[in-house]
């Protein structure tokens, strides 16, 4: 009997090492099978990125645009995209948070336009730090740090208004320009590239150059009315034969004004960006010229071109999203109406 228990005790040994035996090998497999799904990178067992798109504000029509194609873009590439931005195009102190809670949260990469080309640069540099890649969109930064620059020649923008003001007046008379605010890199340029071209043109005298409209439309309004209200004849007329805004809110606030005193039409007035506000002015004949960006396209550019950097693949440093003369001549064009009614979110 003791034999018989002996033998009976090293048979079950022999079979529990051999379940261990093939329990190991079983595991082992399925080890190897899911090593091989992951070494692969199919999409299924990849997470999705997460891209911060993060505007100047979140009221202007042109920023709903810009979302827009942001989505497409995230669609497209099966990427998550968070669109947040301060109420006002003055909110440094709320962009700067933005930026850096998103930092912190560690999404894969920030698409930015910065409220100020020097304020943000921290933020940029710290996110950076994280390799969180940076693409900077519409407004320069005083900064390398970043992975591509996507926007409108703004300069180049402001030439062609510029240019176009020089013809509607004929080459001679008076204008006014109202500035955006300081620290706005594009605005800035696309006052620049204005004043640069009527310099070359001695028949033309600027009465004021120096004003601010602020962030807003009501903040344009106010100054608009201050402004010209210095250049009002007595006999109710203005003073300038032409008028330059250069951004949407700047514009309808002036436009308004011209409106309210009955100026519209007869004064020559050449502004930037596009709305459904601006696009009646110009039809009107309120508005002779508007320099019109692509948005949709630089919300879709930016995107792409940050996933790009995440997948470690080249891109432009600099990429133009292109600016369009719009006049009521060839508002009706089929390329041009697609650019002053172009999608929105």
């Amino acid at each position: 009997m003791r034999f018989k228990g002996a033998a009976l005790l090293a048979g079950l040994a022999t079979l529990v090492m051999a379940g261990c035996g093939s329990g190991g090998d079983t595991a082992s497999n399925s080890s190897s099978a899911s090593g091989t799904s992951a070494g692969g990178g199919t999409d299924s067992s990849k997470k999705a990125l997460t891209i911060a798109v993060i505007p100047k504000g979140s009221t202007h029509e042109y920023w709903k645009s810009v979302k827009a194609g942001a989505d497409a873009a995230g669609k497209e590439l099966g990427v998550t995209i968070q669109f947040k931005g301060p109420l006002k195009e003055d909110d440094k102190v709320d962009q700067i948070k933005t930026v850096e809670d998103f930092t912190t949260a560690k999404v894969d990469g920030i698409v930015l336009a910065p409220l100020d080309d020097q304020a943000l640069v921290k933020p940029v540099h710290e996110a950076v730090g994280q390799t969180i890649p940076v693409v900077i969109i519409d407004s320069a930064l005083k900064s390398t740090e970043f992975v591509s620059f996507v926007s409108t020649d703004n300069e180049k923008g402001g030439a062609m208004a510029g240019e176009e003001m020089v013809k509607e007046l004929g080459d001679k008379g008076s204008i006014i320009v109202l500035r955006y605010q300081k620290g706005s890199a594009s605005t800035d340029e696309r006052e620049k590239g204005f004043l640069d071209v009527i310099a070359k043109h001695p028949g033309i005298k600027v009465l004021s150059s120096n004003e601010e409209a602020g962030s807003t439309v009501d903040s344009a309004q106010k100054k608009s009315e201050s402004l010209l209200g210095a250049f009002k004849n007595p006999d109710g007329s203005l003073q300038a034969q032409g008028i330059y805004c250069p951004n949407e809110s700047s514009t309808f606030g002036m436009l308004r004004v011209l409106e309210e005193n009955k100026w519209a039409g007869k004064v020559k007035f050449v502004g930037f960006d596009s709305s459904p506000k601006l696009i009646e002015g110009l039809t009107a004949g309120e508005i002779n010229a508007l320099v019109v960006q692509d948005p949709y396209n630089m919300g879709y550019q930016s995107v792409k071109t940050v996933v790009a950097a995440i997948n470690k693949k080249t891109v432009e440093k600099r990429i133009d999203t292109g600016a369009t003369l719009v006049t009521k001549a060839n508002m009706g064009e089929e390329k041009i109406a697609k650019l002053i009614n172009p999608p929105k979110e």
